[in-house]
């Protein structure tokens, strides 16, 4: 990975430093909201320039069978397609498309990772795919595209 691209990884206002704990070192975003009440997510570049993703499973994150929520591990996969594209993306963007299949369940205590790659980066859209694993077991796969967003310019009010 280039010294370019690991300075736009870090380049963020809102970009979080871990500083005690099994994460100290890593990297959480603190402006969106949902994902900080339901996280915390955490990421990392690797000496690769891969994208490690990974949190720690808490009570707060099972349904009411004691394992992973649903619709916490699809949070975490869009954690993890942004995570893996900021260092190209180099600015907002909205998931445009999403798409997974669970494989395995998780329980309280269990560290799950994510990794994603992207097989295609065009001028407006980014496409990715990936998994999330718990010890090495595949819990589930996904993939989503990511839109570039540019701000356009809000007329001035007289």
């Amino acid at each position: 990975m280039d010294d370019i691209t690991k300075s736009t990884f870090l380049n963020r206002p809102d970009l979080h430093v871990g500083t005690e704990g099994e994460f100290a070192g890593w990297y959480t975003w603190i402006r969106d909201a949902y994902e900080t009440h339901n996280g915390p997510f955490w990421h990392r570049m690797e000496d690769d320039g891969r994208i490690r993703c990974a949190f720690r499973v808490e009570k707060k994150h099972l349904n009411a069978t004691k394992n992973v929520h649903g619709g916490c591990f699809m949070s975490f996969a869009d954690y993890c397609l942004f995570a893996t594209a900021a260092p190209i993306l180099d600015g907002p963007g909205v998931t445009l498309s999403f798409a997974c299949e669970f494989l395995d369940a998780a329980r309280e205590g269990e560290l799950i990772e994510g990794f994603a790659e992207i097989p295609r980066a065009g001028k407006s859209i980014v496409f990715l795919r990936g998994m999330l694993s718990s010890a090495e077991r595949p819990v589930l796969s996904f993939s989503g595209s990511i839109k570039r967003v540019t701000r356009k310019a809000r007329p001035a009010t007289t």
